[in-house]
């Protein structure tokens, strides 16, 4: 009897935790989406990744990115955790957001050429199965906007356009990316704001960007992921012609900015270094156009990145409507996602939902 009665309540108990299990899972899947409030300022805002007395109107949301879409096969050593503390503000024209989180490492050491015992020059990189790189790479932040009613972004946030890469197959195209981005059906759009330390920060600026259901890759490689119009600007790998050393290199030499060549100081690659000198694996100017639509200042101190951004409320140009989220209606609440990359090409950790922002 004893036995019965221990072998029921053995039973029960694994219902019971079950039945917590579910309810705890299906409480995680209805869970409601994340608030910011963005607030009017009443005073100028000044982009220089420090929170001046405006800021302390704004309450700060903060999410916890603790996600990662695969583990890459030559070993990471990035985070896979931080918390990203965000603040907005708007006035009649533009709205900011002011935007923190823990990084212990400044990464800028983005594919830079070193110059070699024997006077050859080698491009610093260690590519994972994948393709991609995550140790000579740069930090990075995405955040990712709901445009045209996207099925599923409330609930999923930017997770609803990652598809990830399944035996060798992505949408049953033969694929070795880890993953994708595509919408799921035609007309649907995400506005990417693509914050990159190496290739826009030093110049202010994100790289506006859009995703849409493309997933043809002889109609762009990219799969659904694109560039904002542009008239000009942008970066491009510094290689020379033969693939055997840097095209360019800043003159004069700036140790501030020897991960990147500059327009201002841009000079033909003349070799006077010595071994272990390095040379900027990128040349970087500003984009023109709709694709330099988002300003910021951002600093890394103390195992922090700051970031201050500034866009106008409504854009205007070729194709706006399917490129940039439009923040028209202020009684409307438009969702968002944050992803963090730590120097890393395509890895990165996000949240799982969405935010939701409105407007006081």
């Amino acid at each position: 009897m004893k036995t019965v009665v221990r072998l029921f309540w053995v039973m029960s108990a694994a219902i019971t935790g079950m039945l917590m299990i579910a309810n705890y899972s299906l409480a995680e899947t209805e869970k409601e989406p994340m608030s910011l409030v963005s607030v009017k300022a009443d005073t100028a805002i000044t982009l220089d990744a420090m929170a001046e007395k405006a800021w302390d109107k704004a309450t700060a949301l903060e999410v916890k990115l603790d996600q990662m879409p695969y583990e890459p096969s030559n070993g990471y050593e990035g985070i896979r955790e931080t918390t990203v503390k965000i603040k907005s503000l708007y006035d009649d024209k533009y709205v900011y957001f002011y935007l923190q989180y823990a990084d212990p490492t400044q990464s800028l050491a983005r594919f830079p050429w070193v110059k070699q015992a024997d006077g050859s020059w080698k491009q610093s990189k260690k590519k994972d199965s994948t393709g991609h790189d995550n140790t000579f790479y740069e930090d990075k932040l995405g955040v990712y906007w709901e445009i045209n009613k996207v099925k599923g972004f409330k609930k999923k946030g930017c997770a609803v356009s990652c598809h990830l890469t399944e035996e060798g197959l992505n949408n049953g195209i033969a694929d070795t990316s880890a993953g994708r981005k595509y919408t799921n059906k035609p007309g649907e759009t995400i506005d990417m704001w693509h914050w990159k330390s190496v290739r826009t920060g030093p110049l202010g600026m994100f790289d506006d960007q859009y995703v849409d259901d493309n997933t043809d890759p002889k109609a762009n490689k990219n799969w659904g992921r694109h560039g904002d119009v542009k008239t000009g600007g942008g970066y491009k790998d510094n290689i020379n012609e033969a693939k055997t050393g840097p095209a360019f290199m800043n003159s004069p030499y700036s140790e501030k900015d020897k991960y990147w060549v500059l327009p201002e100081s841009k000079a033909k690659f003349v070799d006077t270094f010595k071994t272990g000198d390095i040379v900027p694996g990128i040349v970087i100017s500003p984009f023109t156009g709709q694709r330099g639509d988002i300003t910021v200042q951002s600093a890394w101190k103390d195992g922090q990145w700051t970031l201050e951004i500034k866009r106008a409320l409504i854009t205007t140009g070729d194709k706006v409507e399917i490129q940039d989220v439009q923040f028209k209606d202020m009684g409307k609440t438009y969702y968002f996602g944050v992803s963090v990359f730590d120097n890393s090409q395509i890895n990165h950790v996000y949240h799982e939902g969405s935010i939701g922002m409105s407007f006081e």
